[in-house]
């Protein structure tokens, strides 16, 4: 716990801000608020499971009261069946303002029979432009699996059932940004994104297959809480888990070798007057140390 301190400021007080800045399990009564949607927003379980609509009128979403700086973030989903396209169902964390921080978990839907697409992208200091696209091993319809962000200073790892699919690693020392100043809240959603959602816009969203449900249950965030403890969220988890076990590194190689539909580090089309500088390879390291 000594690690947690800062300054001058005695342990005591340092375990004490530790405690209170620490969140620890998950309600979506009590830990969101509604953020558009009005009743497509269904909380049920006592707050331990939650339906999010879209129908013509409106998507729904929810996003957390608290800030978060640092911390692992669960969350089981159901995804829209049948026919989605169109439809985005969202699981992430963002800061605000035009320099934002964000970490994107977003599934596109699309037609009856062809796979969902999970998507993910990293912004720092208002820069994104980071995707990595998978298709998923396991219909993500028909059952509740759980999806992870796990953020500490070190490194952003994205999970799938505690398997990891993406790492990305700090790189400031290089001049890559990486989000660890900006408290962010957690928000989900699902809304209307046709414009790009499915297959790059080309299939539109069709209501006569409204309303589109997702389904959310079991969220948990063992996280630091930014707007009650301060700088007392700067050792947060700084020096736990900031590598993965060789079996994790084998479970990711594998995704890596096989479902990976785009990586930003590849699309030489898209840089081509140069990749971005962490994928250039002098400034490659190993994504999975």
């Amino acid at each position: 716990m000594a690690s947690w301190c800062c300054g001058s400021v005695p342990l005591l007080v340092s375990v004490f801000l530790a405690i209170t800045t620490l969140a620890l399990g998950g309600n979506f009564y009590q830990d969101f608020d509604n953020l558009f949607g009005d009743v497509r927003v269904d909380i049920k379980d006592g707050g331990q499971s939650m339906t999010l609509t879209m129908d013509q009128y409106s998507g729904s979403g929810i996003g957390s009261k608290n800030e978060y700086l640092f911390g692992r973030f669960d969350m089981q989903i159901k995804l829209v069946p049948g026919n989605s396209a169109g439809t985005v169902t969202a699981f992430y964390l963002s800061s605000q303002g035009a320099n934002h921080d964000e970490i994107d978990i977003e599934f596109l839907g699309n037609l009856t029979g062809d796979p969902y697409l999970l998507s993910t992208n990293i912004y720092a200091d208002g820069v994104g432009g980071r995707e990595m696209q998978y298709y998923l091993w396991f219909d993500p319809t028909e059952d509740f699996h759980t999806y992870t962000i796990d953020w500490n200073p070190h490194r952003i790892v994205i999970l799938v059932d505690d398997i990891p699919i993406r790492v990305m690693l700090n790189r400031e020392t290089i001049g890559v940004p990486f989000p660890t100043n900006r408290p962010m809240r957690m928000y989900t959603t699902l809304w209307n994104g046709d414009a790009w959602a499915t297959r790059w816009g080309a299939v539109k969203l069709d209501l006569s297959y409204a309303p589109f449900v997702a389904s959310f249950r079991n969220f948990n965030a063992d996280a630091c809480i930014a707007n009650e403890g301060g700088a007392s969220c700067k050792g947060f988890n700084g020096g736990r888990a900031t590598g993965l076990t060789e079996e994790k590194k084998s479970e990711m190689q594998r995704v890596l070798s096989k479902w990976v539909v785009y990586d930003y580090c590849r699309d030489f089309r898209r840089y081509s007057h140069g990749l971005p500088y962490e994928c250039r390879r002098e400034n490659l390291l190993d994504q999975i140390e």
